[in-house]
């Protein structure tokens, strides 16, 4: 035991500030902690006992319990706390109210869906007395189904003749009827072959209205209006383009202070840097301003089949001999040790065309089952000079060690955002380029072919979200502009808008690195911390707001109803 209280008391004098006190960074909990977690554990009980999607129940607990917590936040002393409890009062705020939004269009949609579902209290009431065992009338029970069957028969021929809903509301009204389904489901899984009575009388009306209920959810979700939805372009990329005003409100919401054409504009200032350093980089290796020669050689470097784990092995190697070299950050020996490897299949390799990782290293690569040029294409695209730019950004100290160290700091934080997520990663892509990591010629072109596919991401996923570019047209610019082979940049693309992404995930590469750049400058370039310590502290606050992060890192005083206003980019024109 004094051993243990020795280390500890070892490792917090080396928290110490440079003013004497100890630094926010190091503090594993805050005042908010506690709130944070009994909301969490309160939220999973409800929502594990109201469990109808859309039904009126459920919604409105969860609007009490977000409302309850609100008022219980509000009694904190916000200006008493120090910098990182603030942040967690502020995010955590930011997540009730929405929620509360959330919640509040979901009541909005199902007030003007309901005449689809006048059916709904009846079900949404069998299903409460389920949840204690209620016994049940069955015959009443039997009866009240057949009639409900032949009301959504009616209803079905009557939405025939109905015009066009909106998309939204037709989703919103295929998911409650499903939710509806899915509480008769539980009334009936519950008393089936334990009550006689229930099992001789309902058997049949279930079947029958289960089977209405699936038809009626399909026939509503047909309904919806198609005709602002973006259509197929040839690519077979269907996504949904969200607008200007979503976009801008989820870069607020992100304390992202810029517009999207501002942030193309950043886009394409950095893209024109690394047009500079790429056509450097071709008259090195012979090939003049013909940079697509020189990137093409680069590709013909692939590694013979069967030997890519081996070479992506290697690259690890090298990039984590070179962040020890540079005494860049503190990288715990489990994490070394407990990383994994597995080959990606041929299936995700249709939206992951390139390596992923984190705690484990998924590395794309050709099988048996691809034809030639699916082969060639994944061998050209994954090699050793394109790798190598990358295995940092997914392993150390990028997506494995981000994931190794919120298990262990601050991990009550859920405040999730791929800008400090990705941004992180790609930082790491900047800081090695300016150490010099790139050996030669070649080692530049990879690290600048990625770096002009992030600024890439930047343009064409705002240009498709603010309706300006077809996915057909997103391909093309990779394919142009960055010089990816056709099948990877198809596979970009439907990642990007098929993939499960939010619409601003793409764009958070970049623009989260520039934040971290920028944040580094502030407190590295100035003397004010080394890189390990910067490093360090960044991986112990966990994943947030990197404005916000900013904030703790400079021990600034925030305001309840703090906005985002740091220009971390400076002024664009």
């Amino acid at each position: 035991m004094r051993k243990i209280i020795i280390i500890c008391s070892l490792f917090f004098q080396t928290a110490i500030a440079q003013n004497g006190k100890p630094s926010d960074t190091y503090y594993h909990t805050s005042e908010v902690q506690p709130l944070m977690a009994t909301y969490n554990a309160d939220k999973g009980n409800l929502t594990r006992f109201y469990t109808i999607t859309n039904s009126p129940e459920r919604r409105e607990r969860l609007i009490q319990l977000c409302n309850d917590y609100i008022k219980q936040l509000q009694q904190l002393d916000f200006d008493k706390m120090k910098t990182s409890s603030q942040v967690d009062y502020i995010l955590f705020q930011r997540q009730l109210n929405n929620e509360l939004r959330l919640l509040n269009i979901e009541a909005t949609e199902f007030n003007q869906i309901k005449k689809y579902i006048p059916f709904a209290d009846t079900i949404y009431a069998y299903e409460k007395l389920r949840r204690r065992g209620t016994y049940m009338h069955s015959e009443q029970i039997a009866h009240s189904l057949f009639n409900i069957n032949k009301q959504i028969q009616t209803l079905s021929k009557l939405l025939n003749k109905e015009s066009l809903i909106d998309m939204p509301l037709a989703i919103r009204a295929e998911a409650t009827v499903k939710g509806l389904q899915n509480a008769l489901k539980s009334v009936y899984d519950f008393y089936y072959g334990y009550d006689p009575q229930f099992t001789w009388w309902v058997a049949k009306p279930y079947q029958v209205i289960d089977s209405s209920l699936s038809v009626y959810a399909m026939q509503l979700k047909s309904k919806g209006n198609t005709a602002t939805l973006q259509k197929d372009d040839g690519s077979g990329i269907v996504g949904n383009p969200i607008g200007r005003e979503e976009l801008i409100r989820q870069l607020q919401y992100e304390f992202i202070p810029y517009s999207p054409e501002e942030l193309i504009n950043i886009a394409n200032k950095e893209f024109a840097w690394c047009d500079a350093e790429m056509l450097k980089a071709s008259r090195e290796l012979g090939f003049g301003d013909n940079w697509k020669a020189a990137l093409e050689k680069v590709k013909q470097t692939y590694v013979p089949e069967g030997h890519q784990p081996e070479m992506i092995m290697d690259l690890y190697n090298q990039s984590v001999n070179f962040i020890k070299q540079h005494d860049l950050v503190t990288i715990p020996p489990l994490a070394e040790e407990t990383w994994r490897m597995i080959m990606m299949s041929p299936r995700q390799q249709l939206v992951s065309p390139f390596f992923l990782g984190g705690e484990t290293l998924l590395i794309a690569y050709p099988t048996f089952a691809m034809d030639d040029d699916a082969k060639m294409m994944s061998m050209r695209g994954n090699n050793p000079h394109f790798s190598r730019a990358t295995v940092h950004h997914e392993l150390i100290a990028g997506h494995g060690m981000q994931q190794f160290m919120n298990s262990r700091y601050k991990s009550y934080r859920n405040f999730f955002t791929p800008f400090w997520t990705e941004g992180w990663s790609l930082y790491w892509e900047f800081i090695l380029w300016d150490l010099k990591f790139p050996r030669n010629a070649e080692d530049r072109i990879g690290m600048l072919f990625w770096r002009m596919h992030r600024c890439a991401r930047i343009i064409f996923s705002l240009n498709y979200h603010l309706g300006n570019w077809t996915p057909q047209q997103c391909i093309n610019f990779l394919v142009e502009r960055v010089g990816h082979e056709r099948a990877n940049a198809e596979g970009e693309v439907r990642r990007s808008f098929t993939g499960g992404y939010g619409p601003l995930y793409q764009l958070a590469y970049m623009t989260g690195a520039f934040q971290f750049y920028a944040l580094k400058k502030e407190l590295v370039d100035s003397g004010k911390m080394s890189y390990k310590q910067y490093h360090d502290a960044v991986l112990r606050e966990n994943n947030l707001p990197i404005e916000l992060l900013r904030a703790i890192l400079t021990n600034q005083k925030l305001k309840r109803d703090y906005t985002t206003n740091w220009k971390f980019y400076g002024n664009v024109n």
